[in-house]
């Protein structure tokens, strides 16, 4: 310990009488004490064998560790804070009915049970356990932080048999660290930097449009670092918080800028009127005359576009070039990819040939799909008119579709012309071949395999369980069956019940009784706490088993297919999926056009030929 420690521990502990008042009318702590004194003085009351009546435990750890709400102005500004009603002592026989408690990984577990005085030649008597000795029990045994008391004071009030965590570790909260945040709305038009989730934009990268701004326009602002929150080890330690991280605005400040302290903080501010970029290597903002265009989707402009962020394209996008980004929207035919990591992908005109791909978000073409591959892992197609396209998505939306291979989770069409379609729910107003393509449509069944194995585990342990909940009433019986036992119940059930009283000869030969008993009775107690085990056991077996089945049920009506009209052969089959696995439509666009031109082997044929309407439901199957 260093000198400074050992100076701050004696000082503590000089402090500690001064730190507590006690007074007829209760136990204060000193409004100007240290936390230090009055850790003191509690200390030396717990291990001096006492303990606080009556505690206020919220005013207890306020003034001990500065944790939880404050406290009332009309409180803090007395010169002494009551939080007990007494200092008593905490005699040997009372602590002995306190258990020892596990701590694991900052959680301190007790166990609460029946507990009971031990009195010579007597049978043990029945006790109750007290919050305030509780507190002070623990505190010896190292918990001297985060006793949960609402709860502690439930359990004993109520004398419930229960193994509850009754103290938390308070982790420090980390503060945050210093950040750089957009404040002009004039820094960006269409194609904004990506939005980072939480109403900034990552300044770190850019797109290839660069807006301009006037002198004097607040573009960025320095947000300080804020410190954290010490929290603390269930012993009392201190958790001290990491120190947040800082920055600097000069690292960002590039030509045509200028560092100012303003009202609200440090600014960022253009000092002169230009176009604004951003250096891809430095990250620095600079304001100037020259810019660099990167507008055009072509051979002979920009060639492929890779962006970070939102992008929006007034001109076409030619054969075999590539825009990647994220919210993409296309006012132009689109002959080339789009590629989208996330938001949506609008095309307003034409898609010939090409693709849009998006990893999280919705596609959505205007006008007419031809030959296009179009697939999202999470997120919807709308179409109005598709010709010949491969489509997989969660959902698919489509206005008139032909000669098309779909597979998703849900697909809703108004006209359905020779296409191969494959989903959990399907919903076809108009449906029928087109020339020599049939129209194929697969509902997809869950494999409940999984969910029936379950079930018949949980069975078994539930019959396992009332086996043993038997065996344990049998013995029950067989011991309370017994003459002496059985007399000695029916007779203390009278005693208690006050039917008949005891003369002190009659006391004594009852007392006798008991003890003659007693093996016997502890016998019953102990195998009546195995058999409501076995009982809970069983019940939450079978609950189990219950949600399982349940959770089977649930899988298997969410599939569907209807179709109002037919106009021609339709046939309809089932696919299996395994539930828990990825989406049976996240595959490449070849494999899906091959699973839904191809039956695969043990499906079964639900629906074949022109007559209509289709409304199959599991149901049906049952």
């Amino acid at each position: 310990m260093s000198d400074d420690a050992t100076a701050q521990q004696q000082n503590a502990e000089g402090d500690a009488s001064s730190a507590l008042v006690r007074r007829a009318d209760g136990v204060y702590f000193a409004a100007d004490a240290s936390p230090a004194a009055c850790l003191a003085a509690v200390s030396q009351t717990f291990l001096a064998s006492a303990y606080f009546a009556g505690l206020d435990y919220a005013v207890f750890s306020k003034m001990l560790y500065n944790v939880g709400p404050d406290l009332p102005e009309k409180l803090r500004a007395l010169p002494l804070l009551r939080f007990a009603d007494s200092i008593e002592p905490f005699q040997p026989a009372r602590r002995a009915l306190y258990k020892t408690v596990k701590v694991i990984n900052g959680e301190a577990e007790y166990y609460f049970e029946p507990v009971f005085f031990e009195v010579p030649d007597l049978p043990p008597q029945p006790a109750q356990l007290k919050f305030d000795e509780f507190v002070a029990d623990m505190w010896v045994k190292g918990i001297r932080f985060g006793i949960d008391a609402p709860v502690v004071r439930d359990v004993i009030a109520n004398g419930r048999l229960a193994r509850i965590t009754v103290a938390r570790r308070l982790n420090a909260m980390p503060g945050k660290d210093a950040a750089i945040v957009e404040v002009s709305q004039d820094l960006h038009r269409n194609n904004a930097p990506k939005d980072k989730g939480d109403g900034r934009l990552d300044w770190q990268q850019f797109q290839n449009r660069f807006p301009q701004v006037k002198p004097n326009v607040k573009l960025l602002r320095k947000v300080p670092a804020a410190p954290g929150v010490r929290g603390y080890e269930l012993s009392g330690l201190v958790l001290e918080p990491p120190l947040p991280r800082d920055l600097e605005l000069t690292s960002v400040a590039g030509e045509g800028t200028v560092i100012e302290h303003l009202r609200g903080g440090e600014f960022l501010v253009s000092a002169v009127e230009g176009f604004l970029s951003i250096d891809p290597g430095s990250k620095r903002v600079s304001i100037g005359p020259k810019i660099i265009s990167r507008e055009g989707v072509s051979a002979r402009t920009t060639g492929n576009l890779q962006l970070t962020g939102e992008y929006e394209e007034f001109g076409d996008v030619q054969e075999q070039r590539t825009v990647e980004g994220g919210n993409i929207t296309i006012h132009g035919d689109v002959f080339g990819n789009i590629v989208s990591r996330g938001g949506d992908i609008v095309l307003n005109k034409n898609l010939m040939g090409g693709s849009a791909l998006n990893a999280d978000g919705a596609i959505r073409v205007k006008a007419v799909a031809s030959g296009a591959v179009l697939q999202t892992r999470r997120g919807e197609v709308v179409l109005a008119r598709a010709e010949s396209c491969i489509i997989s998505a969660s959902r698919v939306v489509i206005g008139e579709a032909s000669n098309c291979e779909i597979m998703a989770d849900e697909v809703v069409i108004k006209v359905a012309e020779g296409c191969a379609i494959a989903a959990r729910k399907i919903e076809i107003q108009h449906a029928g071949p087109r020339r020599q393509s049939e129209m194929l449509l697969h509902v997809l069944v869950p494999d409940t395999a999984k969910y029936d194995k379950k079930i018949v585990d949980l069975q078994i342990r539930v019959t396992a369980a009332a086996r043993e909940a038997d065996v344990r009433k049998a013995e029950m019986d067989a011991i309370t069956s017994q003459t002496e036992v059985r007399n000695y119940l029916t007779l203390a059930n009278r005693v208690r019940k006050r039917e008949v009283t005891l003369t002190p000869e009659q006391v004594t030969l009852f007392q006798k009784m008991a003890e003659a008993v007693g093996p016997s009775l502890r016998q019953v107690a102990k195998i009546s706490l195995a058999l409501k085990a076995a009982q809970v056991q069983q019940e939450q077996v079978q609950e189990e088993a219950g949600q399982v089945a349940r959770q089977k049920q649930a899988l298997i009506r969410g599939s569907r297919c209807v179709v109002e009209l037919l106009t021609g052969d339709v046939l309809l089959r089932s696919m299996t999926f395994v539930p828990g696995e990825p989406p049976p439509y996240d595959r490449p666009a070849k494999e899906v056009k091959t699973r839904v031109r191809t039956a695969a082997p043990g499906t079964r044929v639900l629906h074949a030929g022109p007559i209509g309407p289709i409304r199959w439901t599991p149901e049906l199957d049952l």
